[in-house]
């Protein structure tokens, strides 16, 4: 990936203190060529509830081998947050977490106070900026393993994007 800190050389060759951001280069726009989240084709997402317990969020991600999951309020249907699987699987070999228990004791919580920070995925979004998402561009430099794809106002999870999802997009796409 494109580093987004530039570093200026001094007359010897060594670096200096890091200058401004620099704006971020697609490693593939080659092969976007205007192509769009929706053209990732996404599976719908698969939402759980926080009272739902942990052997349902394992058993519905290896069903339909999703590695995340979003969560969902059971009342409103707002995003609340997501479980990783690989790390849930993780957390329940340390024995941190058991089968029975509510999937609200192991998800990531998403911050609301950070709310101006939150970048909107939909499905019109531009796979140039999935893959700038993906490299932390605007999350400090870091990186980002999916993304949740949401309508415009950020009512309805339409599906999750991986940085996978992206990799094997590009391989399929004739340069």
């Amino acid at each position: 990936m494109t580093d987004i800190m530039a570093q200026s050389m001094t007359t010897e060759g060594s670096p200096s203190i890091p200058e401004l951001q620099q704006p971020f280069v697609s490693k593939w726009a080659s092969r976007y060529r205007g192509a769009t989240v929706e053209d990732l084709d996404p599976p719908a997402a698969l939402s759980l509830n926080p009272s739902d317990p942990i052997s349902l969020a394992l058993l519905s991600a290896f069903e339909r081998d999703y590695t995340h999951l979003t969560i969902v309020d059971s009342q409103t249907r707002a995003l609340l947050g997501y479980i990783s699987i690989p790390q849930l699987q993780a957390r329940l070999e340390r024995g941190e977490v058991k089968p029975e228990d509510e999937v609200r004791t192991a998800m990531m919580r998403f911050r609301r106070k950070d709310a101006a920070k939150y970048q909107v995925i939909t499905m019109e979004t531009p796979l140039e900026e999935l893959e700038a998402f993906f490299a932390g561009v605007a999350t400090a430099g870091k990186k980002q393993d999916f993304a949740v794809i949401t309508d415009e106002n950020r009512r309805f999870v339409l599906g999750v994007a991986t940085v996978a999802d992206l990799e094997e997009f590009v391989k399929r796409r004739p340069a």
